[in-house]
């Protein structure tokens, strides 16, 4: 392993610690205030963000012209919605429970990359997904007493965040990464600022301090990620994305007095070692059988 990989990795270990704080941070806010406002203030530093590493990098005349502007509008609105249902599920089910359902984003981009990218997904990239989704059913526990319905809140997220990915690697065929980021954190701030406004509650100075800090990691996060693939390919770095998972757990448990249940730790392993299992796949050159 060389060292730029090696960076990438730690990089990306470092992103996935920044971005269980905020999902824990994230989690205490929309548990005292509304979701709609908690988003939209930390979209506006984001945007903030956004708009200012784009002029800084020279590429901010390249950005406001993109090649598919109605598909960079959409996938920026869609991944501020995926946000706030995935906080909704924080409160509704808890750290730990909402990442091992949401764990399983990766099969589902591979399930649609076919119908949505033309790619070809071969059996054994199909047997994985179908064993995640095995996994997912394990976490769930259909048919198990009562189903409650707040389980479906992760899952709806973790189908959400496929499609943006799947819109994202779309995009990038015809716009830079630095365009299809302006326009995530742009798009974002003015579609949350439109519904976040009229759910406008009065906050405690100590939960400003919370804000700002969720506001920080939102940033710090992205950073770790950028320079991250600079140092190596994504498709290297991206299984120890799945590291977010045990940090949350962690968080989860120490802070917020969650539970591992046994079904949930059961299922959230099928479902990682399924999604390891097609990222890895996807790295090898396409075939009948991949």
């Amino acid at each position: 392993m060389d060292n730029n990989t090696r960076m990438g990795i730690w990089l990306m270990i470092g992103a996935t610690f920044v971005f269980a704080m905020q999902d824990g941070i994230s989690r205490h806010l929309a548990g005292e205030y509304s979701v709609w406002m908690v988003v939209m203030i930390r979209y506006w530093f984001f945007a903030v963000f956004v708009i200012w590493i784009t002029r800084r990098n020279g590429e901010l005349r390249q950005a406001l012209n993109p090649a598919r502007l109605y598909l960079q509008i959409f996938r920026g609105a869609l991944l501020a919605l995926e946000i706030c249902v995935t906080v909704l599920s924080f409160v509704l089910l808890g750290l730990v429970e909402s990442h091992a359902v949401f764990a399983c984003y990766p099969l589902l981009v591979a399930a649609f990359s076919g119908p949505v990218l033309g790619e070809h997904v071969g059996w054994r990239r199909w047997a994985a997904i179908g064993v995640g989704f095995i996994g997912i059913l394990v976490i769930l526990q259909p048919g198990y007493g009562v189903f409650a319905p707040e389980a479906i809140v992760p899952l709806i997220g973790a189908l959400m965040f496929a499609l943006y990915g799947l819109l994202t690697r779309l995009a990038a065929k015809t716009d830079s990464t630095q365009t299809s980021f302006f326009w995530t954190g742009v798009v974002g701030a003015v579609v949350m600022t439109l519904i976040g406004i009229w759910f406008w509650e009065p906050m405690s100075g100590r939960d400003w301090g919370w804000m700002a800090l969720l506001c920080v990691t939102g940033v710090l996060g992205h950073w770790l990620l950028i320079k991250c693939y600079e140092f190596a390919e994504a498709s290297v770095v991206q299984p120890f994305a799945y590291l977010q998972l045990v940090f949350v757990a962690i968080l989860g448990v120490s802070l917020f007095g969650e539970t591992l249940r046994t079904n949930v730790v059961i299922g959230a392993t099928i479902v990682v070692a399924a999604g390891v299992f097609t990222l890895l796949r996807s790295r090898r050159p396409a075939s009948p059988t991949s």
